[in-house]
């Protein structure tokens, strides 16, 4: 049974793609600061076969540590799904100095740094699958979200140099923009906030949590053995 480290699995996005690899029969390691109640009931779903491990991906230095733990512990690292991030809102020339940094350490430095460190195992073991979760806004924009964007956007041209430094020792690197997602976050807008980009979207509707999930378990598994480089949008049509 392969394993897939999956950061900021314990809810919404991150949980619907711990959710589906488990039951697809990859053995999931989870990432997150704490373990949510959604989480629990996840894994009483699936019979334990989700495996939580509390780690603060802000803490750099440890990083190492962690990734040396998690290879002694379960063995090689098949996968990596690099879903961890914080949606600060804040109009630039007003957001704290303190708030932009922790979006570019948690948004951008973490999942490089992880990934590096994940990627030596891969490259020793031959293959390799990463995928790095971006964001249409790296592309459109948003109000009150330049320094969101400019993570996301990192991530899409991170994604784009790294497949192409370790493409010939086997492993793929591709990451997804999803649109606005139906979760618990959305769910904090006003209705009219989401009738507008439920409007804008060709297919009427808000991305779902699991319609990024599906993707990630076929760029993790054999049917995206020869997909690397790639930015995957999934937003209902809404940039169509």
């Amino acid at each position: 049974m392969r394993n897939v480290v999956v950061t900021g699995g314990s809810r919404g996005i991150g949980l619907a793609i711990g959710r589906r690899l488990a039951a697809s029969n990859y053995n999931v390691i989870v990432v997150a600061r704490r373990e949510s109640n959604e989480f629990r009931e996840a894994n009483r779903e699936l019979s334990g076969t989700l495996h939580f491990r509390a780690f603060d991906l802000g803490q750099i230095v440890a990083i190492p540590g962690f990734v040396r733990a998690l290879r002694k512990e379960f063995g090689a690292i098949h996968g990596l799904v690099n879903n961890a991030g914080i949606g600060t809102e804040g109009l630039l020339a007003t957001m704290r100095n303190s708030d932009i940094e922790a979006l570019m350490r948690l948004n951008v430095l973490s999942p490089i740094i992880l990934t590096k460190y994940v990627v030596r195992h891969m490259m020793a073991d031959g293959e390799g699958r990463i995928v790095n979760i971006s964001s249409i806004i790296a592309s459109t924009g948003y109000n009150g979200l330049s320094v969101y964007g400019a993570t996301k956007a990192a991530l899409a041209g991170f994604t784009r140099s790294l497949a192409r430094e370790v493409g010939k020792l086997g492993i793929t690197v591709n990451a997804i923009a999803p649109g606005f997602v139906d979760t618990e976050l959305t769910k904090s807008l006003t209705e009219e906030a989401r009738r507008r980009i439920i409007g804008r979207s060709a297919l009427r509707r808000l991305v779902e949590a699991d319609d990024v999930a599906r993707m990630v378990e076929y760029l993790i598994g054999e049917g995206g053995r020869n997909v690397t480089g790639s930015l995957l949008t999934i937003d209902a049509g809404n940039t169509a």
